[in-house]
C-alpha cells in the first residue's frame, strides 16, 4: 500500500513538471522526489510563482491526468544522456552523480520526459486526487552558495476521500501551529538578534518547561538515577575520542581556538587554523553535541565496582548542532536545544532489564499526556557500511538486546537497517498526536563501544576489571522539540498541571479587589499559578480574555461571594465545578487536578 502510495506521489511531481514546462516554456528543472506526505519539484525561472499559479497549474496538471498518459521508461546511453539534457543545467549535473556502472533512465509521460530512476504508476490516471500547496524558495543541493530555485510542495492520493481527509488535517494542524500559538499565548520567542535556531524561553513556556522536567526527575529519583551538570563547552579532544568529532564534523559548530592558540599564530589565515584544529595540531574547544562524554567522564573520575552498578547519571542538557538554515522549523528543529539526557553504566547482566526499565519510563510519560498510542523503530547498522565503530560481536549483542525488548513492549516495532547511531543501535519512539500526525520522538541506545574508546573499566567480583555496557536515553528527546509538539498536541490549551497560569481571579468590580488579593494569597498558598484581574473592564471582557489565553479555570468574585467567601468557579474543561464553592473547597479542586497530572 505504501509503495503504491510513493509512486502516486513520484508520478505527481513528473505531472507537475509538465505542467510548468507548457506554462513555462523557459524552465529549467532539477528534481522531483516524493516526501513522507506528497511531493515536490525544484525549477529555475525568471518569472516568480505565484499562488494564481498554482491554480493554473493544478487546471493543467488534471487535463494531463485527464488524457491517461502512460508512464514510459527508456534508457540511454551516456553521452546520448548528455546531448538530450544538453539545455537543462541542473539535470546534466544530477546525470554527472550517475556511476558509469549504473544504467541512466527517462521516462516519459505525453510529451515530458524526465531523467528519474523511478518507479511511477503505469499511467495518469491512477492518480485520481491532488492539491498543490506552497511555494518556496530552495537553495540546489541545499548550499547557499549555489543559485536559488523555487520549489511548489504538493500532495496526492488514490481516493479524493484521503486528500480531503489530508487537507482536514493540515488546516487542523495550521490552526495549532506551534509557531503561532507560541507567539499569542507568550510562550517562546525566536529573535534573528540571538541567531536562528536558538529559543527563548519567555516566563509561561519555561514555566511549561520547568513542570516537565519536574514530571520527569521525580520518575528518575523513584528509580535511582543521580542528577548531574555539564559544562556547554569541552576541549576538542574528548570528543575525539567519542567519535563524535569528526564522525558529526559538519554537523556541529566550528571548533573554537584557545587564546594561546590564537596568540602564538596571528599570522596563518583562518582557514589554516580551521584546519590546525580540525587535524589535532592546535588545542580547541567544541560546543558540546552531545552530553555523553561529561557522563562518561564523571564515570571515569574513579574506580567502579560492580556494587556500583548499574550507575545511572542523568542531566538536562544543553547541545548545539548546526542545522542548515532552510532546515530549522520553529522549536521542532533547533541548533541549541535541552536534552533530558541520562546514561547507564550496568554489567551485560543487568542490560535486558535496565532497557525493559527505560522503556517502561517512556511509556508512563507518554500516557500522562495523552500520547499513549506509539511505536517503535529499532535501527540497527548496515554492516556494508564504514560509519560505525566496534567490533561486530558488540554490535551483534548490542542489536539483540534491543530485538528482544521491542518484542516485549507488545506495540508495534520495524526494523531499520542502517540508521543506527555510529556507535550503536537505538530503539526510537514514534507517538501520534490527536489529530493523527507521527512525531519521532525519544530514543535508547545500546553502546558497547563508547566504555572500550574510553578505557571505562570496573571491578567485577572475580577482583578482575571488566567492561561496562552503556545505555544512551532521552525520553523526551529534546525538550524544545517536545514542547513544540506538546503545544501543537494540546492547541495550547495544556492540562492545569502543565499550564502556566492555572487560576485568573476576576473581580466583578473596584469594591472586590481587596477580597481579590486575598484571594488570590490563599490560591498562592496552595502552591497554585495564578493572577488577578482588577481592571476595570466588564467581566464579559475578563473572561473572553481570559479564555483566548486559555486559562483553565477562573474564580469570579462579585458582591454575593464577598459576602458569603465564596468564589464563583468557571472551568475551560470540567463544567461540572462551575458553581459557588468555599475558597479552600476550590483550590483543593484545582490541586487535586494538577497533582494527579489529569488531562483535560
Amino acid at each position: 500500500m505504501l509503495e503504491n502510495a510513493d509512486k502516486i506521489r513520484h508520478s505527481a511531481a513528473h505531472v507537475l513538471a509538465a505542467a510548468v514546462a507548457h506554462l513555462f516554456p523557459n524552465v529549467k528543472f532539477d528534481i522531483g522526489p516524493k516526501t513522507e506526505e506528497g511531493f515536490y519539484y525544484d525549477f529555475a525561472l525568471d518569472h516568480t510563482f505565484t499562488a494564481e499559479d498554482l491554480t493554473r497549474l493544478e487546471a493543467e496538471m488534471q487535463r494531463i491526468i485527464d488524457q491517461h498518459q502512460d508512464f514510459i521508461r527508456t534508457e540511454m546511453r551516456r553521452q546520448e544522456a548528455e546531448d538530450f539534457l544538453n539545455h537543462q543545467t541542473f539535470k546534466l549535473e544530477r546525470l554527472a552523480d550517475i556511476p558509469d556502472d549504473e544504467v541512466i533512465s527517462f521516462y516519459q509521460n505525453g510529451d515530458f520526459i524526465d531523467l528519474c530512476r523511478g518507479p511511477h504508476v503505469d499511467n495518469t490516471a491512477e492518480i485520481k486526487a491532488f492539491k498543490l500547496l506552497s511555494i518556496a524558495g530552495v537553495y540546489y543541493r541545499g548550499d547557499e552558495h549555489n543559485p536559488q530555485l523555487q520549489r511548489i510542495y504538493g500532495v496526492a492520493f488514490s481516493s479524493k476521500k484521503e486528500l480531503e481527509d489530508y487537507l482536514h488535517q493540515r488546516e487542523e494542524a495550521q490552526k495549532r501551529d506551534h509557531r503561532k500559538l507560541g507567539k499569542e499565548l507568550e510562550l517562546f520567542l525566536i529573535d534573528e538578534a540571538v541567531g536562528q535556531g536558538l529559543i527563548l524561553w519567555l516566563p509561561k513556556g519555561t514555566i511549561v518547561k520547568n513542570a516537565l522536567q519536574s514530571f520527569i526527575s521525580e520518575e528518575l529519583e523513584k528509580r535511582n538515577y543521580q542528577l548531574v551538570s555539564t559544562p556547554h563547552i569541552a576541549k576538542l579532544g574528548l570528543f575525539r575520542t567519542s567519535g563524535h568529532f569528526p564522525y558529526y564534523k559538519d554537523s556541529q559548530y566550528p571548533p573554537i581556538a584557545e587564546r594561546a592558540t590564537l596568540e602564538k599564530n596571528a599570522h596563518i589565515s583562518c582557514r589554516e587554523l580551521m584546519n590546525g584544529l580540525e587535524s589535532g595540531d592546535f588545542d580547541g574547544f567544541l560546543l558540546k553535541p552531545m552530553n555523553c562524554p561529561g557522563h562518561i567522564r564523571i564515570y571515569a573520575a574513579k574506580g567502579r565496582s560492580y556494587r556500583d552498578l548499574p550507575m545511572k547519571i542523568a542531566e538536562f542538557g544543553t547541545v548545539y548542532r548546526w542545522e542548515q538554515s532552510g532546515e530549522l522549523n520553529g522549536m521542532t528543529r533547533v541548533r541549541g536545544f535541552t536534552q533530558d539526557d541520562a546514561h547507564i553504566f550496568c554489567t551485560e547482566e543487568q542490560l535486558p532489564q535496565e532497557i525493559a526499565e527505560c522503556l517502561d519510563l517512556v511509556k508512563i510519560i507518554f500516557a500522562t499526556l495523552g500520547m499513549a498510542e506509539f511505536k517503535v523503530r529499532v535501527s540497527l547498522r548496515d554492516p556494508a557500511s564504514d560509519k560505525y565503530i566496534g567490533s561486530d560481536a558488540a554490535w551483534e549483542k548490542s542489536e539483540r538486546a534491543l530485538k528482544e525488548a521491542a518484542q516485549g513492549l507488545g506495540v508495534p516495532y520495524s526494523l531499520e537497517p542502517g540508521e543506527a547511531a555510529f556507535y550503536g543501535p537505538k530503539i526510537d519512539f514514534v507517538i501520534k498526536d490527536v489529530i493523527g500526525r507521527e512525531w519521532q520522538l525519544g530514543t535508547i541506545q545500546v553502546d558497547y563501544n563508547l566504555p572500550e574508546r574510553f578505557d571505562l573499566t570496573y571491578i567485577g567480583p572475580d577482583n578482575q576489571p571488566h567492561r561496562p555496557v552503556m545505555i544512551h536515553r532521552a525520553p523526551f528527546g529534546s525538550m524544545e522539540r517536545f514542547c513544540g509538539l506538546l503545544i501543537e498536541h494540546f492547541a495550547g490549551d495544556f492540562p492545569t498541571w502543565l499550564a502556566p497560569e492555572q487560576v485568573r481571579i476576576l473581580t466583578l468590580s473596584d469594591a472586590q479587589i481587596e477580597y481579590g488579593q486575598q484571594i488570590l494569597a490563599q490560591v498562592k498558598e496552595g502552591k497554585l499559578r495564578a493572577s488577578l484581574d482588577a481592571t476595570p473592564e466588564k467581566l464579559g471582557a475578563k473572561i473572553r480574555k481570559a479564555e483566548l489565553e486559555k486559562v483553565p479555570y477562573m474564580f469570579i468574585v462579585g458582591p454575593q461571594e464577598q459576602t458569603q467567601l465564596q468564589v464563583t468557579i468557571r472551568s475551560r474543561h470540567h463544567k461540572e465545578y462551575d458553581g459557588a464553592f468555599s475558597i479552600d473547597h476550590a483550590i483543593q479542586i484545582i490541586v487535586e487536578e494538577a497533582q494527579s497530572r489529569q488531562l483535560n
